[in-house]
């Protein structure tokens, strides 16, 4: 166990070895509950655990150091979009698959997120003269970066096909667009003619006077009374819940309506081609953007160390090479919000220990 010195020191439990197995799992329950994606909890799940290592424990402690401080300094950096796209991309593997559009619009939130943070992280210090060694403002938060790659062609190439709500755009293809502008114009056909046959009813009689054109099945329909419902030449496609209303599609605009059909089918058509031919310029990248979901998920996890840190008033503690502890005003996070939560203090502890090997409080 290395030695921790500090005017003050509240316990970073997920980075020291202090009170094994039995508050353990609480820590780790804390520090999932404050990721914001499954990536991170994974993480404090997996690799999460106590060390006695002297450099692991000392190089936790600086990417946690150096990302509190990222965190005070340079919270507009990057946005938080931590997306689990594993699976996703683990699926599109095989070749003429392909990933949906909800796929690609949190794949490019997160690549975006990567790419802003590596940059950040990885840029030098603008007076490094030529030849000089690179100085880094968050040297550890760098190394973790160095290897990871963050693909701003592939956020472009997103770009082109996805709008803003990650949709695909009517110009991801001349052929879409095109497609999109027929059902437009079909569709705008339709309506005028059920517009039509609508108020020639209201005006029999047959209908009331604030009934319009619905959609039932892909197809524009009229919600009439069952009891006129033979008064429309048609086909009956549903009735409501109650049966005081059915859906009639009029023989005179059946044609249009397979025509808009058509058009739809050949829309998703277009749409799974052009999502294809993504897809296969996105697959020689999948090893290389997983791992970066691997620095991802580490990232999400400081962050949650950071955010309990700041709930508990926590400092990183110095570390030596030596079995000894001086622990000064040092008190159990767990036992600290147990007690708040009955709205009682507690009472810190000042705790030395240079020669022995236990300390026993009762």
């Amino acid at each position: 166990m290395g030695i921790l010195q500090q005017t003050r020191f509240v316990a970073l439990l997920t980075m020291m070895n202090i009170e094994k197995k039995l508050a353990f799992d609480d820590v780790r329950t804390l520090l999932k509950g404050r990721c914001i994606s499954s990536l991170g909890t994974e993480w404090v799940d997996k690799f999460v655990t106590f060390s006695s290592d002297y450099n692991k424990v000392t190089h936790n402690l600086n990417l946690a150091s150096e990302f509190q401080r990222f965190v005070e300094t340079e919270d507009d950096i990057y946005e938080e979009n931590f997306f689990d796209v594993r699976q996703a991309l683990l699926r599109m593997r095989p070749e003429r698959t392909h990933l949906e559009e909800v796929d690609l619009f949190d794949l490019k939130r997160s690549i975006i997120t990567v790419h802003a943070l590596v940059e950040f992280f990885t840029k030098g210090n603008d007076d490094a003269k030529e030849g000089e060694e690179v100085e880094h403002t968050y040297p550890t938060l760098a190394a973790l970066a160095s290897d990871v790659q963050s693909f701003p062609h592939i956020i472009q190439r997103i770009d082109n096909v996805l709008n803003k709500y990650g949709k695909v755009k009517d110009t991801a293809s001349k052929e879409l667009l095109m497609i999109r502008h027929s059902i437009e114009v079909n569709t705008r056909t339709l309506s005028h003619s059920l517009r039509g046959i609508i108020q020639q009813a209201q005006q029999e009689g047959y209908i009331e006077r604030d009934v319009s054109p619905t959609l039932r099945d892909g197809r524009l329909v009229i919600p009439v009374s069952p009891a006129v419902k033979r008064k429309i030449r048609g086909i009956v496609h549903d009735e409501s819940a109650t049966g005081k209303t059915v859906f009639i599609e009029p023989a005179t605009v059946v044609e249009a309506n397979n025509k808009i059909r058509e058009l739809k089918a050949q829309e998703r058509r277009e749409i799974i081609r052009i999502l294809q031919e993504l897809s296969a310029e996105i697959r020689p990248h999948i090893n290389a953007i997983l791992h970066s979901q691997h620095f991802l998920a580490q990232i999400d996890y400081l962050r949650a160390v950071v955010s309990f840190a700041d709930s508990f008033g926590c400092i990183v503690p110095r570390i030596q090479e030596e079995p000894t502890i001086d622990l000064s005003q040092a008190y159990h996070p767990l036992l600290q919000q147990s007690l708040q939560r009955h709205g009682k203090k507690m009472q810190p502890l000042d705790i030395t220990l240079r020669n022995g090997r236990i300390l026993l409080i009762s």
